[in-house]
């Protein structure tokens, strides 16, 4: 009974508790089944049908995209339009106002222009005629302040829409259709005569 103790205890010291067992059976990592599975997956393959209509549909947007960005052009070009009327349009009706109030004011200028002709070059009314002539340039750079110029006709050739003949007369010194003389001056509202000058034209 002695020596089976003791022949156990002998048993239990040779055997070392501390060193791993070998498993007999060691399973494969993880990772490696993955890749060997996502390597034998085939790749996907889109039908033809899929593809013809993304198409389709790509070149229905487009043609729409066309259609808005047209639309615009169109839209911008009618605004951009409109407004230069409205402008021409404010012009035209400015010009009209002052054209109105001007002429009125043209028939002092008038006067005082046929006063100052037969000025008195000495005595008082030498001096009283210098007055007269302050006033009447004076009115003249208010007019012209407004964008009102005195049309420049002595020696033009005749023109109907700037010019209004009264007589016809010989002169050697001018050409046949030449502004003799002006009897009452033409005025321009920038480029738009609001009075035609009164000429003589020569034959």
């Amino acid at each position: 009974m002695g020596q089976t103790n003791e022949t156990s205890r002998q048993k239990d010291e040779n055997s070392h508790p501390d060193e791993p067992v070998e498993s007999a059976a060691q399973p494969q990592p993880a990772s490696d089944q993955g890749e060997q599975t996502q390597s034998e997956a085939p790749d996907e393959v889109i039908p033809i049908e899929t593809v013809e209509n993304l198409k389709q549909e790509l070149e229905q947007h487009r043609k729409k995209s066309q259609e808005y960005f047209e639309g615009w052009q169109r839209e911008r070009a009618d605004f951009s339009n409109y407004k230069k009327r409205i402008e021409r349009d404010q012009t035209q009706v400015y010009q009209n106002a002052v054209a109105s109030v001007v002429k009125k004011y043209l028939v002092i200028l008038d006067d005082l222009e046929r006063a100052l002709k037969d000025r008195p070059e000495t005595g008082e009314m030498a001096a009283w005629a210098n007055g007269i002539e302050l006033i009447y340039r004076k009115l003249l750079s208010q007019l012209e302040a407004e964008g009102v110029k005195k049309m420049e006709a002595e020696g033009e050739m005749f023109d109907p829409t700037r010019h209004e003949a009264l007589a016809q007369v010989d002169s050697p010194d001018h050409e046949s259709g030449q502004i003799v003389d002006i009897i009452q001056p033409g005025f321009l509202l920038g480029n738009r005569v609001i009075r035609p000058a009164l000429v003589r034209v020569a034959r």
